[in-house]
């Protein structure tokens, strides 16, 4: 896993401390303006209180009304948009707000917009830069873009937007990639056997507008030194490469508690027994007990809280032998510390008591039809022969709610490659959810056979993991990790993964480092002169998913796993985007 230093929060974090705070640094106060992306793309990587080290006395939203401060300068860090620009140009129309602006774009500024500045404002901005970061650091190993709509504008074929949101997507995956300091090799899951397309293979096209943006970014970079490819590679997919993963209720404790509880912003509401005030608990990467728990099978959370209370309060401990002033005073400064580990504790208990509270009963049984139809097989490995059998009993069950009804049959029919309109008919009826047909139906725009008569898809090859279950209730792997473990291992075949044009096929499978990067030591720990393997998945990604990337990453010596998307999915947003679809 990445550690503290080299996450990609540190990383995104220590480009905008260079590019934009130093570069201005001089030893007054400043004020920073933000606009609604930056914000967010500042607050997943750093804390108000180092904005205070930088010399920020206060951060602005650029689009609420500010009173002047005429004697202060401002530091613009927005984006190139036409809304955000007019906003800066607004500043110093009449009055000027600031002493001075510093501008700082997260990527490229369209030159219509660049000149509007230079015709109204040149005289204030003393300076004007592109920082080319355009992404949100989610987790130390995890990327998104924040675009949620892009899976309508993609997908819909009623889509205005598709070339100018593909565009943007492959400006910002550049800059993931230049962040990271990496020109990688690029390739895409190219769909074979499948005549009836609607999707034009996405990734294909991606994949070279991507090449197109990389090339020219490392043309234009004069400070950087890798005009050439790195060893690293970056494998674009499109989602409907794998919808099992996507809908499958999943059991380990982060993807779990996404799906079953109503998280919004990573912001867990809960109650406590015996107080009337309902409390709240950011779920980030600031809690160190969260990153230990969150790819835990829920069966093991409530066992190991705590367990990790005490591994972690272990260091709050005064020092053995006498107590000396020093040592006491060690200890008050840790008591704080001590208790915010007590208060954590009690967090994620009850968010894994909400879990399981939600999960005995109807989801239990759920499961188990569920991984015999993701898995073909039951857990004695005996071969799934009737699976009409499985899902009736859940169609017919009053109890089960439409959208549960709605996972079950898109997995029956996932197992099965594509059912006749006659039985799709049938499951519907018997599932009495006709007015959700369409979620249903609505697949096939992601190229997933939902009709046998167009389907001509081979299914993947699945690796036996047999050997690695150890719960009858989580057999399932996500596809992407049979992708993560072959495209490190050097086993994705160049058939269904072509190189773009120009790739270099120098990603080295067997741990080795490029002279590049010089004689860095193996350790996960020093990865940073390793290898990387960033995975973009257009539409969306599971919180399953992102769980392959660190485990992948924690088995590999030599290459970090880092993966990102346009946004992250729960089944039930994905179902509802599913709607949208035809409309």
């Amino acid at each position: 896993m990445a550690t503290a230093e080299y996450s990609l929060k540190r990383v995104v974090w220590q480009k905008i401390k260079k590019l934009v705070l130093d570069d201005c640094m001089e030893e007054e106060w400043k004020i920073l303006i933000l606009d609604h992306y930056t914000t967010k793309l500042l607050s997943s990587c750093c804390k108000v209180s180092t904005l205070m080290a930088e010399k920020i006395s206060v951060v602005e939203d650029l689009h609420k009304n500010r009173e002047p401060v005429p004697d202060m300068k401002a530091i613009y860090f927005i984006t190139p948009t036409e809304k955000s620009v007019d906003a800066l140009i607004n500043d110093f129309k009449k009055k000027h707000k600031y002493k001075a602006a510093y501008v700082y774009f997260t990527d490229y500024c369209p030159d219509n917009l660049f000149s509007q500045l230079k015709t109204t404002c040149s005289k204030p901005i003393k300076r004007c830069k592109e920082v080319n970061v355009s992404f949100l650091s989610y987790e130390s190993q995890v990327f998104i873009f924040d675009i949620p709509d892009a899976f309508y504008s993609i997908y819909s074929p009623a889509s205005k937007d598709k070339n100018t949101i593909m565009e943007m997507m492959a400006e910002k995956i550049a800059t993931v990639c230049a962040t990271l300091d990496e020109n990688p090799g690029v390739r895409y899951r190219k769909e074979r056997g499948n005549d009836y397309s609607f999707t034009e293979n996405n990734a294909e096209y991606l994949a070279h507008l991507v090449e197109e943006k990389l090339a020219e970014h490392y043309k234009l970079a004069e400070d950087s030194n890798i005009k050439g490819k790195t060893q690293s590679q970056l494998l674009i997919i499109d989602r409907g490469f794998d919808p099992v993963s996507t809908i499958l209720h999943e059991l380990t404790f982060q993807a779990m508690a996404y799906d079953l509880i109503p998280i919004e912003n990573n912001i867990y509401r809960y109650q406590i027994k015996d107080e009337s005030t309902s409390k709240e608990a950011l779920l980030d990467e600031d809690d160190t007990l969260w990153i230990n728990l969150r790819h835990l099978h829920i069966a093991e959370v409530g066992e190991k809280i705590p367990k990790l209370v005490k591994e972690l309060t272990q260091s709050s401990k005064a020092t053995e032998g006498k107590l000396t002033v020093s040592s006491l005073s060690q200890m008050m400064k840790k008591l704080p510390a001590f208790r915010k580990q007590k208060a954590k504790q009690t967090v994620h208990l009850t968010l894994a008591e909400d879990c399981m509270k939600r999960f005995h009963g109807i989801v239990e049984k759920l499961c188990k039809a569920e991984q015999d139809l993701a898995v073909g097989t039951d857990a004695q490995s005996q071969k799934i022969k009737d699976p009409m059998r499985i899902i009736l009993p859940f169609l017919l069950d009053k109890s089960i709610g439409d959208y549960d009804k709605l996972r079950i049959i898109l997995l029956y029919i996932f197992h099965v490659n594509g059912t006749t309109e006659e039985n799709l008919g049938k499951l519907i009826q018997h599932g009495r959810v006709a007015e959700n047909r369409d979620i249903i139906e609505n697949w096939k725009f992601l190229d997933v056979p939902i009709l046998s008569s167009n389907s001509q898809q081979r299914k993947p090859v699945r690796k036996d993991r047999s050997a690695e279950e150890s719960y009858q209730l989580s057999r399932w792997t996500p596809f992407i990790k049979d992708i993560m473990e072959d495209s490190i291992a050097n086993k994705l075949d160049s058939l269904d993964w072509p190189h773009c044009s120009g790739c270099s096929a120098a990603w080295n499978g067997s741990g080795a480092v490029s002279a590049r990067q010089g004689n860095k030591s193996n350790l996960p720990d020093d990865r940073r002169g390793g290898l990387k393997l960033i995975i973009f998945v257009i539409g969306g990604m599971t919180y399953s998913e992102m769980r392959c990337a660190y485990e992948v990453s924690k088995a590999s010596k030599f290459c970090e796993v880092i993966i990102g998307s346009t946004h992250i999915l729960t089944p039930t947003g994905l179902l509802d985007d599913l709607k949208k679809l035809n409309k």
